[in-house]
C-alpha cells in the first residue's frame, strides 16, 4: 500500500493571516464561458462571455478557493438573464463563505434590425455586461450597454456652403436598475438620441435615407449625452446611470468626449 497517498493535503489558503488586512475584491478575471442569454424576441442567443467574479476576504484568512469560481460557471449552464444573474452571484457567496460578491459579464449581443426604407434585416451586435453585486445581503445589479451611432457636426452643417462633417460615435449607458428591464430598451433609448442610428446592412435607398436623416438631426457630443440623459432620467425603472459619448472625429486625429453621471435617489 502506497503510505503516501493515503496523507492529507494542506490547505494553505485556509491558514490563518497575521497581517490584519481585508482584501475587498478578490478572485478571478477574464476567464471565457459559454452562456445562453435570453432576448426580447422570446429566443436565446448562444454566445461567449467574459467574466470576473470576486468576494471579499476578510483579514484572517490567508486566501479563497480560486477553483470554486470556475466550478459556479460550469454549475450554471442554463439560460443567463438580468432575472437569474441575481441567482449565481448569491450562489457564489453562498459557496465561498464570503460578506460580498461581485460577478461581471460581458459578450456580444445581436439584435436583428430592418434597414429604414428597403426593410432588408440583418443583425448588429452591441457590447453588453451585467454587472452583479452583494453587500451586506443585498443585491444590485447593473446594466452597461455600448450602442455605436452616427452624429453629425452642427457646426460644420452651420459654416459648410455644402456638406457637414459626422462620425461613428460610442455612446455608452451604464444604468443601475431597480426592476427588469430589455437591453434591447436601453439600445432604444440611445439610438432614438442619435443623429441617426446604425444598420448592418443597408441598400442605396436605405443609405441615402441615414444620410439625410443624420443631416437633418445634428448633434454635438454634448447634445447627445444631454439627450440621452433625459431620457434615463425619465425612466423610473433606472436607479442610477452614467451615459458617455464618444465621438470618433473624422476631421481630427482625436475624439470628443462627454460625460454625465446621475443618482437619481439622492
Amino acid at each position: 500500500m502506497n503510505t503516501i497517498a493515503q496523507l492529507p493535503i494542506e490547505d494553505v489558503q485556509n491558514t490563518p493571516d497575521v497581517r490584519h488586512l481585508a482584501i475587498d475584491k478578490v478572485g478571478i478575471k477574464s476567464i471565457r464561458h459559454p452562456v445562453k442569454v435570453k432576448d426580447k424576441t422570446g429566443g436565446v442567443q448562444h454566445t461567449v462571455a467574459m467574466f470576473d467574479m470576486y468576494v471579499h476576504l476578510p483579514h484572517n484568512f490567508k486566501g479563497t478557493h480560486m477553483s470554486r469560481f470556475v466550478e459556479i460557471l460550469n454549475m450554471n449552464e442554463r439560460e443567463i438573464s438580468i432575472e437569474s444573474f441575481e441567482t449565481i452571484l448569491r450562489e457564489m457567496v453562498k459557496r465561498l463563505e464570503a460578506e460580498s460578491g461581485y460577478v461581471e459579464m460581458t459578450f456580444p449581443y445581436f439584435v436583428n434590425k430592418a434597414a429604414p426604407i428597403s426593410g432588408v434585416q440583418s443583425l448588429l451586435d452591441y457590447e453588453v455586461s451585467f454587472i452583479g453585486e452583494i453587500k451586506q445581503g443585498k443585491f444590485d445589479i447593473t446594466v452597461k450597454v455600448l450602442v455605436p451611432v452616427t452624429s453629425l457636426c452642427p457646426c460644420s452643417k452651420k459654416i459648410s456652403d455644402y456638406g457637414a462633417h459626422n462620425q461613428r460615435s460610442h455612446v455608452t449607458v451604464t444604468a443601475l436598475i431597480n426592476d427588469f428591464i430589455w437591453v434591447e430598451d436601453l439600445i432604444s433609448m440611445v439610438e432614438a438620441q442619435a443623429s441617426c442610428e446604425l444598420y448592418g446592412l443597408l441598400k442605396r435607398p436605405d443609405e441615402k435615407y441615414v444620410t439625410e436623416r443624420a443631416y437633418d438631426n445634428p448633434k454635438f457630443v454634448e447634445d447627445m449625452v444631454r439627450d440621452v440623459a433625459t431620457a434615463l432620467n425619465n425612466e423610473p425603472r433606472i436607479d442610477k446611470f452614467v451615459v458617455e459619448s464618444e465621438n470618433f472625429e473624422s476631421i481630427h486625429n482625436h475624439s470628443a468626449y462627454a460625460l454625465i453621471e446621475k443618482d437619481k435617489r439622492i
